[in-house]
């Protein structure tokens, strides 16, 4: 079902390269006279932030050489090529530049094009003379770059505007031979994506590339490299272990390779896993789902909001800018493994039923915050809080398709979530605005699956402060928050308050802290004026009028509801509000 999806996509897609053509980043043009002399080599990559940015350029891909080329040195491409194969540089450097010439014959060489004969001229002139290489480099002044890398290399005529493989008379007849080539192939039985039966069968998988974590050369995610894979009586005949037809791999293939792009908008990354996403049709969703669950950009920090706010209209009206609500949806998560691609998450639906999974998400995080706290919270953003450092390498192992995956099905979160929110709080000191809508967002989707089995339903977790809310657990967070304050307003500018102390004991063993925090709280009220300790008091005897006693440990859910009522009472002191549990003399606004 992937596969076809996939092909449908390529199907539907503009501006996908026919079959036999792919595109490549291309780094350089070699330009030529007819007689094969090399008049420029220019430079046709980009440079963003100090580094050089390939070029895509449509070229011949008359193998799986277009995309990864073997160690053997004799799979040389069709009027394109690396450095190495063009020259004849490097490891092997004699097969390369033979394997590009014979490539070049065995294709085009009976065609008699000007510009395939100056190609030929130009590389027969260098292997007869390979010395003329270096002198030929340095006049161009490429001599540096070509010693620290392999750059991409096309051919165009001096009297030419397109590249030698594009002119019409080289492209009709390699399409022709092509045709040709597919017509020798060995037969499909019955192709596994169409169904079609009796057309060419694709004997391997073009490589996919750009899949974060995998190899630069690419992968497969159909291959077979060993005997216990591979189907009774098909040794080493991978194509027919898997018989899929040659236009049909090519399809899904090329599809494949777009959406995961270096420049594609259709895809994000999801901890370890590179999500791609696409509909049966041009929609809305297709450019909003990278907004709504990645990083904006610094110079738009407010696009993930701007996407959540048309998110929500268009499941208010049931009808989007672009596309039906009907029109299904395809959300695909691929993870490296080894010399393969595994499939980390697969979901399809109706583009609204999506939609609003998706809102429900967002609904679940909604939590009070700073002024200076981001509206929309990106998936990195929740996974990076919960990292050691909040660093990306260190996002626990498949957290991400996890949590993709609970989102897109509309799912309980996964308990690793909740472990690693808790775990930082702890070892933080600090329940940060990611981390708390990360706590409320997991517990009140596992209050809703417990809700389906109870007679009497627990009540959600709000996002503001909630008094009313009688869990010994947030009530002791609530009260380690206002005896916190307590410590603050009694010492102004201490480097180091309770929270640095005992908040992790405070969270995971009450019993052993509250009475020595609460002794030390009435040598703080001490200090305050008469009407704040007053009214300080008062809000720790509403907070403890429900709690019957200190327990001696609190699982982890508990845990994180202390977090939460630690949380949202930080942020209630720090909020205007006419509510003696809200209100602060000073009037302080969050920083």
């Amino acid at each position: 079902m992937i596969l076809q999806a996939l092909q449908r996509y390529y199907e539907r897609a503009d501006g996908l390269p026919c079959e036999g053509w792919v595109r490549r980043g291309v780094d350089y043009v070699l330009v030529l006279d007819e007689q094969g002399q090399c008049i420029n080599i220019e430079s046709v990559g980009e440079q963003k932030q100090g580094k050089t940015i390939s070029r895509d350029m449509l070229v011949p891909a008359i193998g799986k050489q277009a995309m990864k080329h073997t160690n053997s040195g004799q799979d040389a491409n069709l009027l394109w090529d690396n450095a190495s194969f063009v020259f004849g540089t490097g490891n092997k450097g004699d097969k390369k530049i033979t394997a590009f010439l014979g490539t070049m014959h065995s294709w085009v060489g009976d065609l008699g094009d000007t510009g395939v004969a100056a190609v030929i001229n130009f590389c027969t002139g260098l292997q007869a003379k390979p010395d003329s290489l270096a002198p030929l480099l340095k006049r161009f002044e490429v001599s540096e770059d070509f010693a620290k890398r392999d750059p991409v290399l096309v051919f165009r005529l001096i009297s030419d505007i397109e590249s030698i493989h594009a002119r019409p008379q080289v492209r009709a007849a390699y399409e022709s031979k092509l045709a040709l080539t597919h017509s020798e192939t060995p037969l499909c039985g019955n192709c596994l994506v169409t169904g079609a039966i009796g057309v060419p069968l694709a004997s391997n998988e073009t490589v996919i590339k750009n899949v974060w974590g995998g190899q630069t050369s690419g992968a497969n995610i159909v291959s077979f490299n060993a005997r216990a894979f591979e189907s009774y009586g098909k040794r080493e005949r991978n194509g027919e272990n898997a018989p899929i037809g040659l236009q049909a791999s090519f399809a899904y293939t090329t599809a494949l390779n777009h959406l995961l792009g270096k420049g594609s908008r259709q895809r994000i990354q999801v901890g370890d896993a590179s999500t791609v996403f696409w509909a049966e049709e041009a929609h809305d969703l297709e450019t909003q789902i990278p907004d709504l669950f990645g990083e904006p950009p610094k110079d738009e920090p407010d696009r993930g909001a701007d996407a959540l706010k048309a998110l929500y209209q268009a499941i208010q009206t049931g009808q989007f800018a672009v596309g039906e609500p009907t029109t299904r949806f395809h959300v695909l998560g691929l993870a490296p493994n080894a010399a393969r691609i595994s499939i980390r998450f697969w979901e399809t639906a109706p583009a609204l039923d999506l939609a609003r999974r998706i809102q429900r998400h967002f609904e679940d995080l909604r939590i009070a915050r700073g002024p200076n706290d981001p509206e929309h919270l990106s998936l990195f953003r929740l996974l990076a809080s919960c990292a050691v450092q909040g660093k990306a390498d260190n996002i626990p192992p498949n957290l991400g398709g996890d949590v993709m995956r609970a989102v897109l099905e509309d799912l309980s979160y996964p308990a690793t979530l909740l472990n690693a929110a808790v775990q930082r709080s702890r070892a933080e000191q600090r329940v940060t605005y990611p981390r708390a809508a990360i706590l409320k967002a997991w517990l009140n989707r596992d209050i809703r699956r417990t809700n389906r089995d109870r007679s009497d339903s627990v009540k959600e977790i709000q996002p503001m402060l909630d008094p009313a809310n009688p869990n010994p657990a947030y009530r002791l967070g609530r009260l380690f928050a206002t005896l916190e304050k307590i410590q603050e307003e009694a010492s102004p500018g201490l480097n180091a308050t309770i929270r640095d102390r005992y908040y992790g004991a405070a969270s995971s063993t009450p019993v052993a802290v509250f009475t020595t925090l609460l002794r030390l709280k009435n040598h703080h009220l001490g200090k305050l004026n008469a009407g704040r300790a007053v009214q300080m008091e008062r809000l720790v005897g509403e907070i403890l009028s429900d709690v019957e006693d200190f327990p001696r440990h609190l699982a982890l859910p508990e845990q994180g509801r202390f977090a939460l009522g630690y949380y949202h009472q930080r942020q209630a002191f720090f909020t205007k509000s006419e509510s003696p549990a809200h209100k602060t003399d000073n009037k302080e606004q969050e920083s």
